[in-house]
């Protein structure tokens, strides 16, 4: 069975910001390289050496664990100087520059990996290019990965008794993130329901514009076809909330809701008080930008990029599926 994360030299991340630090204002910015620690215990242990509050400390996206992972992190009132002398348990500061405002959860325009893959049957190995060739062309289903869910995977039930009001919250960057994993298993249910491949357009789906992020419901399935053949459009799936701006209809509708019911997703909403609920809508699929499949002695080598929130261990399993071979297993945890 193929490994990733023998170690965390195995799993390189690249965080890709949004926009870069202004270089004045109140808040910094620190690029951090951390390694075998989770992002909240990195910012964490900035709010302490800078002598905030945890939640005064920004980032853009978490990033795993078991990797060595480059990131961005902000905080108010620190010197740069002091900064990038900082010692941080398995971390690193990198760069430190100014900026005018907190960086934000989803501030990121994408990132950049580089993986090894072990195990991997030489024949495997050697049919992996020309499938690497074919996703990059096609894309592959975005499911949200199961690091999602939690080393128990059980962030999903958690995220449903705050819902419920079953559960008190008291710091709301966990029970966003709590929450938002109920989404993420009511986005995959959806997906695993659909009778199409991702790449099908049915009467009554939602379609994203990929330039432009505009989004429009399908009347008519067969003329809009060829644009998402060109991968201009593609279908969407949904992530549940209080702000939906255009609702799938028809047969889409009617999964999406079966789905949220069997899931236990109240029909009226009522977050926690401090707990906002926004909702939207995901591609189904994703294409990666600038795939690398290379055979090496001791595995597969894979470059790529993905946009935010698309995962490159689903990546990897669409890719280990098309030539034939298990899904990838972690030796490190």
């Amino acid at each position: 069975m193929p490994v990733l994360r023998r170690r965390p030299e195995d799993f390189v991340v690249d965080e890709i910001p949004l926009y870069a630090p202004s270089g004045s204002g109140e808040h910094l910015f620190l690029r951090v390289e951390k390694r075998g620690v989770t992002t909240d215990e990195v910012a964490r242990a900035l709010a302490r050496a800078g002598g905030v509050r945890p939640r005064d400390v920004g980032y853009a996206g978490r990033k795993d664990r078991v990797a060595v992972a480059r990131q961005w992190f902000s905080l108010p009132g620190l010197d740069p100087q002091a900064a990038r002398g900082l010692e941080l348990p398995g971390a690193r500061v990198l760069e430190a520059e100014r900026h005018g405002h907190k960086l934000r959860t989803g501030h990121l325009s994408g990132n950049r990996f580089d993986l090894l893959v072990g195990e991997v049957p030489q024949p495997a190995r050697a049919a992996a290019p020309k499938a690497a060739e074919r996703l990059a062309r096609e894309g592959f289903a975005n499911r949200f990965g199961s690091q999602r869910f939690g080393r128990a995977g059980d962030n999903a039930e958690r995220g449903l008794a705050l819902l419920r009001g079953e559960a008190p919250h008291r710091d709301r960057r966990a029970a966003r993130f709590l929450v938002s994993a109920l989404q993420a298993r009511v986005f995959n249910a959806a997906l695993d329901e659909r009778p199409l491949e991702p790449s099908r357009l049915e009467e009554g789906d939602v379609a994203l514009l990929h330039t432009s992020g505009g989004l429009f419901r399908v009347d008519d399935a067969p003329s809009e076809q060829p644009r998402a053949d060109a991968f201009e459009i593609s279908p969407t799936g949904p992530i549940f909330g209080t702000r939906v701006t255009v609702e799938p209809a028809g047969s889409p509708a009617e999964r999406e809701r079966a789905v949220a019911r069997r899931l236990g997703i109240p029909d009226e909403l009522r977050p926690p008080r401090g707990l906002r609920l926004r909702g939207g809508r995901r591609a189904l699929r994703v294409r990666p930008e600038g795939l690398e499949a290379r055979a090496e002695a001791d595995g597969l080598r894979l470059r790529f990029t993905l946009p935010a929130g698309s995962y490159a261990t689903v990546l990897v399993d669409a890719l280990l599926a098309a030539i034939g071979v298990e899904p990838v297993r972690s030796v490190v945890s």
